[in-house]
């Protein structure tokens, strides 16, 4: 079993930056895909990006490619989002899961899942 907890969200002005974290406890989490989604009310959840066990490989949403990168510290068992030149449309509670493998945009493929943390970008 692996708990999630994300932290970092907060309103921030467009072209600013943010950097979220997820601490995972219990299981060490140095064995899954660790990935960040997010939704908007009313829209379905979105894959923003996603890292590899090894940290060899990283997988992105083409809507933040260039400007958001994922980084792992498993001995901490913790994930972190570094955002950069954020947008209004990035404005979304941001949920960061585990996942055993297979295809890592895919929400279904997660097993676990932290509570969410409210990013809010304004003009």
């Amino acid at each position: 079993q692996v708990q999630l907890v994300e932290s970092g969200g907060t309103l921030v002005q467009a072209g600013g930056s943010l950097r979220l974290s997820c601490a995972g406890s219990g299981r060490t989490f140095s064995g899954y895909t660790m990935g960040w989604f997010r939704q908007a009310p009313g829209k379905e959840r979105e894959f923003v990006i996603a890292i590899t066990q090894s940290g060899f490989r990283t997988y992105y949403a083409d809507s933040v490619k260039g400007r958001f990168t994922i980084s792992r510290d498993n001995a901490k068992n913790t994930v972190y989002l570094q955002m950069n030149s954020l947008k209004p449309e990035d404005t979304a509670v941001y949920y960061c899961a585990a996942s055993g493998g297979a295809d890592p945009s895919k929400p279904y493929n997660y097993a676990y899942w932290g509570q969410g943390t409210q990013v809010t970008v304004s003009s």
